[in-house]
């Protein structure tokens, strides 16, 4: 009996301390610059390096399996050359539903400036499609499913955790990458960088 209390007790203390360290990440906005240029990114709470190899993760976002909520097959690629804001999410992420309305807005704000938001949902095309039936999103959302997280990984978010936010301008510079909930300043200032 004692035994078990004691893995009860570990199990419960390791708990403790996951969401600790999880909270802290979260509330530090998971804090590493990965813009190309930092000035044009005034200081974004960003993740860690935005990959190894960004050109590498720009292959892997181009040529990424993903279909529409209705399960049609397409290509990213068709983005390519202009600047994305690509936005890795799930249905079940309360801050990826929380920010949607303020990236919508924004892709309103800055489709005149040819500045192109995308949803990647991280999720099933189940999950996805009863989510935009209830919400309305002004840009396209497709669906990566689970292999969305390894796109979102060669960007640099070694956590794997949602939301996820990358900007890519018109050369295929990755300028900002972020881990959490946007902050509509900081990526309004990105946006207007490019």
């Amino acid at each position: 009996m004692n035994s078990k209390r004691i893995l009860v007790t570990l199990a419960v203390v390791a708990v403790a301390v996951g969401g600790g360290v999880a909270a802290g990440y979260w509330t530090r906005g998971g804090n590493s610059d990965t813009s190309a240029d930092a000035g044009t990114n005034a200081g974004a709470a960003t993740t860690d390096a935005a990959a190894a190899n960004p050109q590498e993760a720009l292959g892997k976002l181009w040529s990424a399996a993903v279909t529409t909520p209705d399960g049609q097959p397409q290509s990213l690629a068709a983005y390519k050359g202009r600047p994305i804001v690509v936005n890795f999410w799930a249905s079940w992420c309360g801050p990826c539903v929380a920010e949607m309305p303020e990236l919508s807005a924004m892709q309103r704000e800055y489709a005149k400036k040819g500045i192109q938001f995308v949803g990647l949902g991280v999720d099933s095309s189940t999950n996805v499609k009863a989510f935009l039936q209830k919400v309305k999103v002004d840009y396209p959302v497709y669906v990566a499913g689970f292999g969305g997280a390894d796109v979102a990984r060669a960007f640099g978010n070694s956590v794997g955790g949602l939301p996820y936010t990358v900007v890519i301008d018109a050369n295929g510079t990755v300028r900002a990458t972020k881990l959490g909930q946007i902050k509509p300043d900081e990526l309004r200032h990105t946006l207007d960088a490019l």
